[in-house]
C-alpha cells in the first residue's frame, strides 16, 4: 500500500466567496468545484485541494480550519490500522452521499477530523458514480457474458 498523502484542507469562513476570490486572486489558486447552493467552493493549487467552506453558528465551531483529509489506497486498510492502534478510536464513518470528495470521516486521538478518499480529491465524485463505477462491468467481461 502506497503511503497515504495528506490532499485536502478545509476552511470554515464567514464569508466564503470572498475567501475563496482571495486565495484565487492572491495565491492563483484554481475553482474546481462548487455546490449547488453557491456558498462551498473547492480550490486547487494543483495539488491540495482547499475546501471553503461556509462556517453555521447553530452547529459549526470555531473559523478556521476545520478538517484535513488523506488520500489513501485502501479506507479498509486504514481502518484496521486505526483499531489495531487503540481499539477505542472509533473506525471511520461513510461520510453523507452528497459528498464530492470525501468518503469517509474519522478523528485522530485528540478528536481532530480528517476524511479519506480512495478516489482523491482533484475532482467532485460522489457516492453513487463511485459505486457505478464499482459495480461496471468491462467491456472485454461484457462480450463475453
Amino acid at each position: 500500500m502506497a503511503k497515504p498523502k495528506i490532499r485536502h484542507l478545509a476552511i470554515l469562513a464567514r464569508k466564503p466567496k470572498k475567501m475563496a476570490d482571495y486565495y484565487m486572486k492572491v495565491f492563483d489558486m484554481e475553482l474546481i468545484h462548487q455546490n449547488a447552493a453557491g456558498d462551498a467552493f473547492f480550490l486547487s493549487d494543483g495539488y491540495i485541494t482547499m475546501a471553503v467552506l461556509p462556517h453555521k453558528l447553530e452547529k459549526d465551531g470555531s473559523l478556521g480550519l476545520n478538517h484535513f483529509g488523506f488520500q489513501v489506497d485502501s479506507v479498509e486498510g486504514i481502518s484496521k490500522k486505526i483499531i489495531a492502534f487503540d481499539d477505542d478510536i472509533e473506525e471511520p464513518k461513510k461520510r453523507p452521499a452528497d459528498r464530492p470528495y470525501a468518503e469517509f470521516r474519522g478523528c485522530d486521538t485528540e478528536g481532530n477530523g480528517f476524511d479519506l478518499s480512495e478516489h482523491g480529491f482533484d475532482r467532485a465524485e460522489t457516492h453513487d458514480e463511485r459505486d457505478a463505477k464499482k459495480t461496471k462491468t468491462p467491456a472485454k467481461e461484457k462480450a463475453l457474458v
